[in-house]
């Protein structure tokens, strides 16, 4: 039988429900740089239009999905007054530190900084949870969610799974805007 992927494929599931047996989770943590306290990837067997798929979440904190949508506005801008912005390369040097960035790239970033710190004073950009199901994902079915959460971990993981599997899941949709969290600096003349 032909299936859209392997994360449709019975033996792929019942893999999957064996390794989530073996681990006693409901989800497993797809191993990756990007997964920090505000970004997770998994997998997670739930059900689509009646049959069982594994699902392939990226759960993310509504924090950071607002810093995502102003970033993008902010290069947006850039773009608009820098015709040659391409994106802000960092390059390493043979010891691993950073190499400076050209003078344009540094006019640049402050540009991006400056749009960044305006965008949030005046609460342009607001975010609310959502999920967002890719039924054309290449693995399974991608799942986008954010959530008002302070971190993804896996307490927040499995209440994720459970309501969505039992479809009792219930977004907020409150509007937000955020702050970056500015680092402390102390003024000493």
């Amino acid at each position: 039988m032909n299936y859209p992927n392997e994360g449709f494929a019975p033996e792929t599931i019942e893999a999957l429900k064996k390794e989530l047996k073996a681990s006693k989770k409901i989800f497993k943590i797809v191993p990756g740089e990007e997964n920090n306290d505000e970004f997770v990837n998994f997998y997670f067997i739930g059900v689509f239009e009646g049959k069982e798929v594994i699902y392939d979440a990226a759960l993310y904190t509504l924090r950071l999905h607002h810093s995502s949508e102003i970033y993008e506005l902010a290069e947006h801008e850039a773009a608009k007054k820098f015709p040659n912005f391409k994106g802000i390369h960092y390059e390493e040097d043979e010891n691993g530190n950073l190499k400076p960035l050209s003078s344009e790239d540094e006019e640049i970033g402050w540009f991006i900084t400056e749009i960044i710190m305006e965008l949030e004073e005046e609460e342009t950009v607001k975010v609310q949870e959502f999920i967002d199901l890719d039924t054309n994902h290449d693995f399974g079915i991608g799942l986008d969610a954010a959530l008002n959460v302070e971190y993804i971990d896996e307490e927040v993981i499995s209440k994720f799974v459970k309501e969505f599997n039992d479809d009792t899941i219930e977004l907020d949709d409150t509007l937000y805007a955020f702050q970056s969290e500015e680092e402390d600096v102390d003024d000493e003349d």
